[in-house]
C-alpha cells in the first residue's frame, strides 16, 4: 500500500466540506481560524489565492511578504492588512514573533522556494508551498527535514488532490471498479508561453520551461491515478520556438514504467494546448477532461457514468483542508514527500533527455 493510496483515500474524505458530513461531537467545527500570509504577490496570489482566501471557512489572509514595495499600500487597502503584519524578503525572520501568522504560503518562482521555506519553517510557522516544491530533490528533503526540526506543518499546493472528480480519480485507484489498470495518458498544457528572456520561467535553472513548469500536473496525476510509484522514465524535449527557448523546453513527452507492467504516456507543454487525464483498465476506463483548469474539471467512465461535481474555488478548499490539518493536528493531504517524489521524476527525465536513454527512477 503506497502512500498515495488508502491513506489519502481517508483524507481526503475527512477533508470534504464540512456542509457535506454529520460531524461527530469530538470533530466538531474549530472556532479558530488560520491566519495566513502570502509569500510572493505575483499573479497567482493576486488572482487566486487571495480572493480565494475570502472564500475559505477555517483560514483567513492577515499578512504578505514582498520584495515590492510599491505593491503594499494596494494590498493593504484590498485586505484591510496591518501594518505589522507587512513583512519584506529581508524582515521575514521577524515573523517568528507575530501571533496573527499561523502560516506562511510560499508563492515565488521555483528556484526559491527552498530559502524561504526554510526561512518560514525556522520561524516556526507552518508551510505552504507552492509547485512544483523545488529545484532538486536534494532541495526538497531540506524543506522537509527544516520543518521537521521545528515541528511545524509542511503541505504543497497541489489543489487537484482537493478537487472532488479528481478524488474519484484517486479512489479508484484503490478499489479498482473497473479492474486492474493497464495504461494511463496524462497530459497538461497551454498555448502562449514565450519571452520576455527575463521570464524566469523561460529559464530551466530557476524553474522554467514545460518540464519544470507544467511537467508536475501529469507525473502527480499518474502517481494519485494508479497509488504507484514509477520505476522509470523515458523522456524527450521538443522545441516548438527554438530561437526563444533557448535555455528551457518547450514541450517535454515522456513514458513511466510503473510495477505490475502498468506504463503512463504522458506529455507537457507550454507551446501546446493538452489538458487529459485518462485511466485504461482490464474491464473498461475513466477520464477527466480538462484534469487540471482551475474550474470546470470533469469527465467521464466507460459505463456512462459522469464525474462531474462541482466545487466554488478550488484553492479555498485546498487551503481550508490544510487549515483543518492544522486545526486539527492530522496530516496533510499533499505533504512534502509527495513533491520530492515528482521532484525525483522531473530530475530522472532531464538525465533520460541527456542520455537518450531509459533512467531508473
Amino acid at each position: 500500500m503506497t502512500h498515495l493510496s488508502r491513506r489519502r483515500l481517508l483524507q481526503g474524505i475527512a477533508g470534504a466540506s464540512a456542509s457535506s458530513l454529520i460531524l461527530p461531537a469530538w470533530a466538531a467545527k474549530p472556532k479558530k481560524k488560520i491566519g495566513v500570509a502570502l509569500l510572493g504577490l505575483g499573479g497567482y496570489s493576486r488572482d487566486l489565492l487571495a480572493p480565494g482566501l475570502q472564500l475559505t471557512e477555517y483560514c483567513e489572509l492577515r499578512g504578505i511578504v514582498t520584495g515590492s514595495p510599491e505593491k503594499i499600500p494596494v494590498w493593504q487597502k484590498k485586505y484591510g492588512i496591518a501594518d505589522k503584519n507587512v513583512y519584506s524578503y529581508e524582515t521575514l525572520p521577524e515573523i517568528a514573533d507575530n501571533p496573527d501568522i499561523d502560516v506562511v504560503y510560499v508563492v515565488t518562482p521555483t528556484f526559491l522556494h527552498k530559502k524561504f521555506s526554510l526561512m518560514a519553517a525556522e520561524a516556526g510557522k507552518h508551510v505552504w508551498c507552492e509547485k512544483p516544491m523545488a529545484m532538486t530533490v536534494g532541495e526538497c528533503q531540506a524543506i522537509i527535514d527544516a520543518c521537521n526540526k521545528n515541528k511545524v506543518k509542511l503541505s504543497l499546493g497541489y489543489r487537484l488532490q482537493h478537487e472532488p472528480n479528481t478524488q474519484t480519480v484517486i479512489q479508484f485507484a484503490e478499489t479498482k471498479p473497473y479492474g486492474a489498470i493497464k495504461k494511463v495518458k496524462a497530459e497538461a498544457g497551454y498555448a502562449g508561453r514565450g519571452g520576455p528572456a527575463d521570464d524566469w520561467r523561460m529559464d530551466r535553472s530557476k524553474g522554467g520551461g514545460a518540464l519544470y513548469d507544467m511537467g508536475v500536473y501529469p507525473i502527480n496525476a499518474t502517481r494519485y491515478s494508479t497509488g504507484l510509484e514509477p520505476l522509470a522514465i523515458t523522456a524527450r524535449f521538443e522545441n516548438d520556438l527554438p530561437k526563444i527557448f533557448t535555455k528551457a523546453d518547450s514541450t517535454a513527452i515522456f513514458d513511466l514504467e510503473f510495477p505490475g507492467g502498468v506504463i503512463a504516456n504522458c506529455a507537457t507543454s507550454v507551446t501546446r494546448n493538452m489538458n487529459h487525464l485518462r485511466v485504461d483498465c482490464e474491464k473498461g476506463w475513466y477520464e477527466l477532461q480538462p484534469m487540471q483548469s482551475y474550474n470546470g474539471v470533469k469527465g467521464q467512465t466507460s459505463d456512462g457514468k459522469k464525474l462531474d461535481k462541482t466545487i466554488a474555488h478550488q484553492q479555498a478548499k485546498q487551503m481550508d483542508d490544510d487549515a483543518l490539518a492544522i486545526l486539527n493536528d492530522t496530516e496533510v493531504m499533499a505533504p512534502g514527500s509527495d513533491g520530492l517524489a515528482d521532484i525525483r521524476v522531473v530530475e530522472a527525465a532531464l538525465k533520460s533527455v541527456e542520455t537518450g536513454k531509459q533512467v531508473k527512477i
